[in-house]
């Protein structure tokens, strides 16, 4: 139940400080910002949908984490970890045409990955692991 309960917890926190960054924001925000905050609230709700899905298996009496939600985590995070490089390379490619600040761009890999993680883990998740 603590694990589930943590879920909700950091994603209030990510809210918070992403309203925090929001109102202490100067101006008007780009482009940029604004996509941002669309793939932070996106991956908020993408954590509160497996907060969710915690709390409903362990009401069900189901064990927090087993064999098979172990080996798709393990397999999301090797997915993940080769396509992120592959996405740092294209945001150093990008740095050297576009002008972005380097704050921007760190903050945007860094969303990129998550995104990625969770693109790799809703993949794995509803297609199954593959006997191999």
């Amino acid at each position: 139940m603590k694990k589930s309960l943590l879920v909700f917890l950091v994603a209030g926190l990510v809210l918070l400080t992403t309203l925090l960054w929001l109102v202490n924001s100067v101006g008007m925000t780009d482009l940029t910002d604004t996509i941002q905050f669309g793939v932070i609230g996106l991956l908020v709700a993408f954590a509160v949908f497996i907060g969710f899905r915690r709390l409903n298996s362990e009401r069900r009496g189901e064990p927090a984490e087993d064999e098979l939600s172990k080996r798709i985590l393990q397999k999301t995070a090797a997915w993940s970890y080769y396509i992120s490089l592959y996405l740092w390379v294209a945001m150093i490619y990008i740095k050297d045409r576009v002008n972005m600040d380097t704050e921007q761009l760190l903050g945007t890999g860094i969303l990129g990955m998550a995104i990625t993680f969770a693109l790799c883990w809703l993949v794995l998740n509803f297609r199954g692991i593959r006997h191999e």
